[in-house]
């Protein structure tokens, strides 16, 4: 049998029926999913729903901030690589 693939959105969508008081059971048998699936989504979806408020700007002062960063790392290792092909040629 082949694994299913549940987006997220429908999984929040389960989970928040599930937090609003629907029977856990009656949920999981009607979505086809076991309790423990369930169960495992309701605590991913609790630890994370703190990154709902964090602000687009924040974020994109995180991305910006690690792309620099990288960008340094990859100007590094090809300062090193035309090191090594000067030396080697």
């Amino acid at each position: 049998m082949q694994k299913r693939r549940w987006d997220p959105k429908t999984k929040a969508m389960i989970v928040l029926q599930g937090l609003k008081g629907k029977p856990i059971a009656q949920l999981c048998a009607e979505h086809q999913i076991s309790q423990a699936q369930y169960y495992l989504w309701r605590d991913q979806f609790l630890a994370n729903m703190h990154r709902t408020f964090v602000s687009d700007d924040r974020r994109e002062k995180v991305l910006t901030r690690e792309n620099v960063h990288l960008k340094k790392i990859i100007g590094d290792l090809t300062v090193e690589l035309k090191k090594i092909e000067e030396w080697q040629g």
